[in-house]
C-alpha cells in the first residue's frame, strides 16, 4: 500500500484543487477521501477564522468576503509552523506587500504591521512600571545621566502613511478624519490591553534611543535635531502607558 508522505498531505490539505492523497484509509477501512475533503474544508474554515481575528483592522478595511479571498491564498502560502494560532499570520506584512490585488491600498502591510505589534504588546511579559513621582524627582542633571528600563510590551511602528489615523477610524466611532501623513506609533499596555498612541516628530527616535541602553541625553540629543519635538507630550506618554520599569541613576 503507497504511504502518504507529510508533505503530500499538508499540500493536498492547503489546496481545494489537489485529490485527497491516495492511500488514505478510513476506521472501516475503506478510501477516506471523502472524510478527508471536509477535514480540508475545517481546516480553511478555521485557520481563515484565525486569520480574521488576528486582523480585525484589515478585514474592516477591504471587507469580510475580500478579506476571505485573501486569508485563502495566504494560509495556502504560509501554513501555519506552531500549533499556537497566537502566532499565526506573522508572514502578513510581506505577503501583501507582493499581493498584487491590493496594490492600490499600498499602507495595508503597514496595518498588519500594527496588528501584529498589538498581539506582541499583548502577550510580552509584565513588567512594574515606575511612579510619575519617581521620574520627577530626580534632577535634570542626574535624568541627563541615567539609563531607563522600557517594558516588553513597548514597541515602535514608523510608517510613512497615516498609520495611528488609519487604525483609529476602524476601530473608533469618533475617529477624526484621515489625512495623508507619515506618523509613528507607540504601543504600550498599561492594564490589560495594550494602546496605540501616536507620536510626536522625534518621538521615535527618543524611545529607540532608550531602547539601546543609551542614557536619557543622548537618547534627547537624539531627538532634539527635530525642531517640532516635544520632550513632554513623550515622557507624558510614556509614563501613561506604564513604560519606564526602571531607572539606573550613575
Amino acid at each position: 500500500m503507497e504511504t502518504v508522505s507529510q508533505t503530500q498531505f499538508i499540500h493536498a490539505l492547503l489546496d481545494p484543487d489537489t485529490p485527497p492523497p491516495e492511500g488514505l484509509i478510513g476506521p472501516d477501512g475503506s478510501p477516506a477521501g471523502k472524510r478527508f475533503s471536509v477535514y480540508r474544508n475545517n481546516v480553511a474554515v478555521s485557520l481563515t477564522e484565525a486569520l480574521g481575528q488576528a486582523f480585525p483592522v484589515l478585514c474592516r478595511i477591504v471587507g469580510q468576503e475580500f478579506f476571505d479571498a485573501v486569508a485563502g491564498v495566504y494560509l495556502r502560502a504560509h501554513p501555519p509552523r506552531s500549533p499556537l494560532m497566537m502566532f499565526y499570520g506573522a508572514e502578513m506584512p510581506a505577503f501583501l506587500a507582493e499581493f498584487e490585488p491590493v496594490a492600490h491600498l499600498p499602507y495595508l502591510p503597514d496595518v498588519a504591521r500594527l496588528e501584529l505589534a498589538l498581539r506582541a504588546s499583548y502577550h510580552a511579559a509584565d513588567a512594574p512600571p515606575i511612579a510619575a513621582e519617581t521620574l520627577q524627582s530626580i534632577s535634570p542633571d542626574a535624568l541627563m545621566a541615567a539609563r531607563l528600563t522600557l517594558a516588553p510590551a513597548v514597541i515602535i511602528l514608523r510608517s510613512p502613511w497615516p498609520l495611528h489615523a488609519i487604525y483609529l477610524v476602524n476601530t473608533r466611532s469618533d475617529a477624526p478624519a484621515v489625512t495623508p501623513s507619515a506618523q509613528d506609533v507607540l504601543l504600550t499596555r498599561p492594564d490589560f490591553d495594550p494602546e496605540a498612541t501616536l507620536l510626536p516628530a522625534g518621538g521615535a527616535d527618543f524611545i529607540e534611543t532608550l531602547g539601546k541602553n543609551m542614557t536619557f541625553g543622548a537618547a534627547f540629543e537624539a531627538a532634539s535635531t527635530i525642531p517640532e519635538f516635544d520632550l513632554t507630550t513623550v515622557l507624558g506618554a510614556l509614563l501613561a502607558g506604564g513604560a519606564i520599569t526602571h531607572i539606573d541613576l550613575i
